[in-house]
């Protein structure tokens, strides 16, 4: 299909407003509302992590088939896969819930309560994921990150709001979070039937007619296990923190984990939209397009990510002084620098895990996974172990990512030939470690305020000025052309 070796950067920018909305709110929220109530935030980040590892197994792979198999199927086909997903998705959530009924009645854990919250935000999340696999089909991801980045951000500080000043309990704050995301499923659910009428087909003889059962169902049951292999990786932390340090300490973390997800927004857009775009290229085995685009999508996010994550760490500390929270925010500063730079290095490598994932060698992804997992899980105990607290939490997590990121590097460059790194992408690596290093060693102004502004605010300048200069990234000269020619200073 054409329209998927296209992807509007137009979606990805209205998705980056109102992700990077949500995120604004977000931030007045880790800075003023949540360290008021560190032990009601470990909660709920602690059912969000439940959450968000149960929502793989229920979406049991569907969400990636639709985008690996759509290229191979026509439209009346594609329309009974996406209807199979459905089915498959309510008929998993059900058996889950059979599951962890039977688990809680068996398990010692002081937390297993929370699973039965846990659990209507997974079906949620599980039902969100699938619909927005097929507005990427349709090449529509912002309206949808209007729902699910805005809403949580404004109703979990709605929910902490109630309990310090309105008198509700935790139970009632944990509730007005779930409504959240049933909200959320609902709104997302409205948008993408009015664009997309699958009809009512049910009938799935014909589509595995078309494309192998067989087939689907390993393929499904990889992408499960990559998924949740990834999501246990990635979420470990607020498992290990609450069981092996403090709830508390939970709260502390996921204020760090928080912030430092925000330079991560542009590349979630990028890569929703390029998936389609990037089977599309993979099953017509255009592997010179596919470098082009590695390529340059590899320096856009490094010159995004390196501006951003600079910034941050040139001015958390001023910002932070400047909060009157300061002593319950400054332990998350070392976890934002920490884990931020584990997102730069994801950011950098590109769209690699899209390239694996839906080519033939699929199953590379759990062996990668397998071994992340592992590492992360070793390294955490270690760290906790050794009195490392939270930062070491943090190192386990950024060390597990880098060598994840790097073997995937390694396998593609073997399988492909592919790499993300040119001449372009090392001189722009020299210029933001050379203006970074000359910002941070120059000294302090007499107010926090000017600090932080004067320093990210050259630092940011010098970076995008020489980039644009230099022609490094072919985006930024062309939205920097774009913006005079509207000025009318340049023809």
């Amino acid at each position: 299909m054409e329209k998927q070796h296209v992807a509007p950067m137009k979606q990805v920018i209205w998705f980056a407003i109102f992700n990077y909305l949500g995120t604004a709110i977000g931030v007045i929220s880790t800075l003023f509302i949540y360290p008021k109530n560190k032990e009601l935030l470990g909660t709920i980040r602690y059912i969000d992590n439940i959450s968000q590892l149960l929502c793989p197994v229920m979406v049991l792979g569907a969400s990636q088939a639709l985008i690996k198999f759509y290229p191979a199927l026509d439209e009346r086909h594609q329309k009974q896969l996406f209807n199979y997903s459905i089915v498959s998705v309510l008929v998993t959530s059900f058996v889950t819930f059979l599951g962890l009924t039977v688990y809680a009645h068996l398990s010692t854990d002081p937390y297993i309560n929370l699973v039965y919250f846990a659990f209507p935000v997974a079906v949620a999340l599980a039902f969100v994921e699938l619909f927005k696999k097929q507005l990427q089909d349709l090449q529509r991801i912002a309206v949808p990150s209007l729902f699910e980045k805005i809403i949580p951000k404004l109703i979990l500080p709605a929910a902490f709001l109630l309990v310090l000043y309105g008198g509700a309990t935790y139970n009632h704050a944990i509730w007005v979070y779930i409504g959240g995301f049933i909200f959320i499923t609902l709104f997302t659910a409205i948008y993408l039937f009015k664009y997309y009428k699958p009809g009512l087909n049910y009938r799935f003889k014909t589509l595995f007619g078309e494309i192998s059962r067989k087939d689907y169902f390993r393929y499904s049951l990889y992408a499960l296990a990559g998924s949740l292999g990834s999501l246990l990786a990635f979420r470990i932390d607020g498992i290990f923190i609450p069981n092996y340090i403090s709830i508390e300490a939970n709260g502390t973390f996921s204020i760090g984990s928080m912030l430092a997800s925000t330079l991560q927004i542009p590349a979630v857009g990028l890569f929703a939209l390029y998936a389609p775009v990037i089977s599309a290229y993979l099953k017509d085995h255009n592997l010179t397009e596919l470098n082009v685009k590695y390529k340059e999508i590899a320096r856009l996010l490094f010159f995004i990510g390196a501006v951003l994550y600079g910034c941050i760490f040139l001015g958390i500390e001023d910002l932070f002084r400047l909060m009157p929270d300061y002593n319950k925010l400054k332990d998350s500063i070392i976890i934002v620098e920490i884990l931020g730079f584990s997102v730069l290095i994801n950011m950098a490598t590109g769209f690699n895990g899209e390239i694996i994932t839906y080519s033939k060698y699929y199953r590379f992804n759990l062996i990668a996974v397998g071994i992340l997992v592992a590492l992360n899980v070793a390294l955490n105990l270690l760290f906790i172990h050794l009195g490392y607290g939270i930062a070491g939490v943090a190192w386990a997590s950024f060390i597990s990512m880098t060598i994840f990121n790097i073997s995937k590097l390694l396998f593609i460059y073997k399988k492909f030939g592919l790499l993300p790194f040119d001449g372009k992408f090392f001189k722009m690596g020299f210029i933001f470690l050379l203006a970074g290093f000359a910002l941070y060693i120059l000294p302090q102004l007499g107010s926090h305020l000017f600090t932080l502004i004067y320093k990210t605010t050259v630092y940011a300048g010098i970076t995008v000025f020489v980039t644009y200069k230099l022609r490094l990234v072919y985006q930024l000269n062309v939205w920097v052309t774009q913006a005079l020619k509207k000025l009318g200073i340049k023809q």
